[in-house]
């Protein structure tokens, strides 16, 4: 259980970090920055660990529950691996000390909940129905774009502003 500290990268519009008290989709985040995320953010969580889970041939697994949509974990600094595919499941035993313990889980999720996020933006180029009809012309003179909350630039788009986020992130519950 939380809190979980969970950490954005930076110049993709989120907070550089929040505060998690139980794990839910980024969509479901007050801050449009974190709901419109899109990229890699890290879950971290330190928790205690009595010393019966790390008796000599006992087999632990970590769970990460549900993840959206690919993870990649550390436990004490220690790599787990990917896991790109349920069960986002993997063995942990050699990696976990009795008392204080440290889960880092990397998350990453898909685009398009970021070009959703950049459509409740006014409009900073010229379309036709769908493409675009030319190249802005701050993007041609190399000049910073006007809409500065915009975070991504596309030739298409592929979304609108009123299309169903996807749910995002480290959902778990996570366990051992």
């Amino acid at each position: 259980t939380g809190p979980w500290t969970v950490r954005f990268q930076a110049n993709r519009g989120a907070p550089a970090e929040v505060r998690l008290d139980e794990l839910t989709s980024w969509t479901e985040h007050p801050d449009p920055g974190v709901r419109y995320f899109s990229g890699t953010a890290t879950n971290a969580i330190r928790f205690d660990l009595p010393e019966q889970f790390t008796e000599k041939d006992r087999e632990v697994w970590l769970d990460l529950g549900e993840v959206a949509v690919i993870a990649e974990a550390h436990l004490n600094g220690q790599h787990l691996g990917v896991l790109w595919h349920p069960p986002f499941r993997v063995e942990v035993s050699r990696f976990l000390r009795a008392g204080t313990n440290t889960l880092e889980v990397d998350v990453s999720n898909l685009w398009i909940n970021r070009l959703i996020g950049d459509e409740q933006h006014p409009d900073d180029c010229e379309w036709t129905e769908k493409a675009l009809s030319r190249w802005p012309d701050w993007f041609v003179e190399g000049l910073p774009r006007p809409s500065a909350s915009r975070v991504t630039f596309t030739t298409w788009k592929h979304w609108g502003k009123e299309d169903s986020l996807l749910p995002s992130g480290l959902l778990g519950p996570v366990s051992l």
